[in-house]
């Protein structure tokens, strides 16, 4: 039984990630899951929310804002919609970002066309604020 499995996390900006790791605990759309080493495959959607990572004993926290996630052959394969390390978030420029929504989406029509983009700023808002929170 292997150790460790490789993960590798790419945005459409970059490539955040490529490491052997011992765990991952991701948001999927259907509800947080877990990975370890040979792990059976699979393809899921991933949900906004936190994704922890272990490596070398130690805990490592991102934000994720969706996408996809394949499991095969000891290699777990993240696209993501975006995604970014906890030492890279603002908590209060997110904290504000979620309060501002919030209040836009109070006033709105739930099938406006502006309902969506402030829909998903929640929710990346949201994710980064549970990534940081994780953190501490």
């Amino acid at each position: 039984m292997a150790s460790s499995f490789r993960l590798r996390i790419v945005t459409p900006e970059r490539q955040l990630l490529d490491e052997d790791v011992e765990e991952v605990i991701a948001p999927g759309a259907a509800g947080e899951f877990g990975v370890l080493p040979d792990h059976i495959a699979f393809l899921t959607v991933l949900a906004a929310g936190r994704l922890i990572y272990k490596n070398g004993g130690r805990r490592h926290v991102l934000a994720i804002f969706g996408g996809y996630a394949e499991v095969a052959d000891n290699v777990m394969t993240v696209l993501a919609d975006g995604a970014e390390p906890v030492a890279e978030i603002d908590a209060q420029r997110a904290q504000q970002v979620l309060r501002d929504a919030e209040a836009k989406l109070v006033d709105l029509d739930p099938t406006a066309p502006d309902a969506a983009p402030l829909r998903r700023a929640i929710d990346e808002s949201t994710a980064r604020l549970t990534a940081v929170a994780e953190r501490v």
